[in-house]
């Protein structure tokens, strides 16, 4: 079984800007995280949640946040993870939905010199999409919670 730990959370409050770091974050069963543009008012949605591994950013020189992912996780493999898998982060239950492919904008958004290039550079591996399909208690996500596929 994967067992990794939450490295960052980020919360995009609009499109188009930089995601703020937070020490924690609630998650709603269907909705997502409160506070994110991509929570959804109504239950649904395979795009509720976007996690990367640690790896992958430092690999790609990034900080946390800068592929507008939510949580930044220690998870080895978690882009081979397929959809369906579940993962218990914190208080919440995650389904990875799949992989995120990467926008035509995001090298833009980044200030990179080749935006084209640094879209091909993400293929496979801008992490993965999920929605929320369980919370205990509050459904809390926090810095330093653990990761673990069920």
């Amino acid at each position: 079984m994967a067992r990794g730990r939450v490295v960052s959370l980020q919360v995009l409050r609009e499109h188009g800007k930089p995601s703020d770091p937070v020490p924690w974050v609630r998650a709603r069963v269907g909705c997502g995280l409160d506070g994110d543009v991509h929570g959804k008012a109504r239950p649904g949605g395979r795009r509720q949640v976007l996690l990367v591994d640690a790896s992958t950013l430092a690999a790609l020189d990034l900080r946390p946040g800068d592929l507008r992912e939510q949580i930044t996780v220690d998870l080895p493999g978690l882009d081979a993870l397929p959809p369906g898998t579940r993962l218990r982060v914190g208080q919440a239950v995650l389904e990875l939905t799949g992989p995120c492919e990467p926008c035509t904008h995001i090298g833009a958004l980044l200030g990179v010199p080749d935006p084209r290039r640094f879209q091909q550079r993400l293929a496979g591996v801008r992490g993965q999409l999920a929605m929320v399909v369980a919370a205990d208690g509050d459904g809390l996500i926090r810095v330093g919670d653990p990761v673990a596929c069920l």
